[in-house]
This record gives C-alpha cells, sequence and structure tokens, in this order.
C-alpha cells in the first residue's frame, strides 16, 4: 500500500507552505526523512527526529537518526524502523524536526491509504505549496508572549537575607 503525507512546515507566516508526497508503507523512517528534506530543499546533513504525535500534536516517542542513548533506554532508529509500525489509521501523526539548532519544526499527517499505481515510482512527491523561508521560522512559547508572565512575583529579593531562617556565617 502507498501513504499519502502533507508535510507543514510550522511557521507563522500567512502563507502556507507544505508537501504532498507518497511513500511505500514497508519503506523505512529514514526514507521518509529523505523525502521530505529533498522536497523542502534541505541537503539532509542535519540532525533530525520523528516525534510519534496524538491529535493534537503532543510530542511522544522519539524516532532518532541514530542511537546516541546511554544504558537500556534505546530509541528507535529511522534507518531500522518501517513506517507502517508507526503510522496507521489509528496513529496517523508525526512531529518532524529537522536541524536541533535552527529547529525546522514539521507536521507530518497521513491523509490516505491508496493502490500502488504501476507506474509511479515511489517515494514521490504529489504537491508543492509555498516557498520555504531562508531562516527557520522563530518559535514563540506561551511565557514569551504573556506579557503578565512575571518569573519573579513573588517580590522575594534574592540577595537580601535577612528573612530567609538560617545562619549565614555557619561554618
Amino acid at each position: 500500500m502507498i501513504y499519502r503525507f502533507r508535510v507543514i512546515l510550522d511557521n507563522d507566516t500567512e502563507e502556507d507552505i507544505f508537501r504532498d508526497l507518497e511513500i511505500r508503507e514497508s519503506d523505512s523512517m529514514e526514507d521518509l526523512h529523505n523525502i521530505i528534506t529533498q522536497s523542502f530543499g534541505f541537503d539532509g546533513m542535519e540532525m533530525a527526529s520523528f516525534y510519534v504525535s496524538d491529535e493534537e500534536w503532543n510530542q511522544g516517542e522519539e524516532i532518532a537518526m541514530f542511537d546516541v542513548s546511554e544504558g537500556h533506554n534505546k530509541v528507535k532508529v529511522m534507518s531500522s524502523t518501517k513506517i507502517n509500525d508507526l503510522v496507521h489509521e489509528a496513529s496517523t501523526r508525526l512531529i518532524y524536526i529537522y536541524d536541533f539548532l535552527n529547529m525546522w519544526t514539521f507536521f507530518v499527517e497521513l491523509a490516505e491509504i491508496v493502490e500502488e499505481a504501476e507506474s509511479t515510482d515511489y517515494p514521490n512527491l504529489m504537491f508543492v505549496q509555498g516557498q520555504v523561508p531562508d531562516e527557520a521560522p522563530i518559535k514563540n512559547f506561551e511565557a514569551d508572549t504573556d506579557d503578565a508572565f512575571n518569573e519573579f512575583e513573588d517580590d522575594i529579593d534574592v540577595d537580601d537575607y535577612s528573612d530567609l531562617d538560617f545562619d549565614e556565617n555557619w561554618n
């Protein structure tokens, strides 16, 4: 079977930037990584990871390019993980992060499962919408945009030891 994905760049611009692509369900996550990077014009030389996601786009289990874990906590690796091991009718969403310094973030969603077409080479880039910006979109986190947020809202003066319950000359 062929999986049709829509891969959307997470950005704050008015223009939608996405790619629709097809890939065999039995291909590896590394194959999916390769077509995503190629379709968005990246060289594919930066570190990247997929994350299983739920319906609210919450980040779950990581599928990494390489196993850099230590000890017993092994992570799944793209080259040895098949797409259909993670994505199916009950689990249709992934988050893809490319280049951890710039944090290019993409939402990957299974749109359709179809029969393989005889005359089509896979993976297949079906549709391109929007131009990728020169720099990764800047992420705004909730605390960054909340003017009322104050991490020191308890009004404690950290340099004033008089109200603290300890002897400052204890040694």
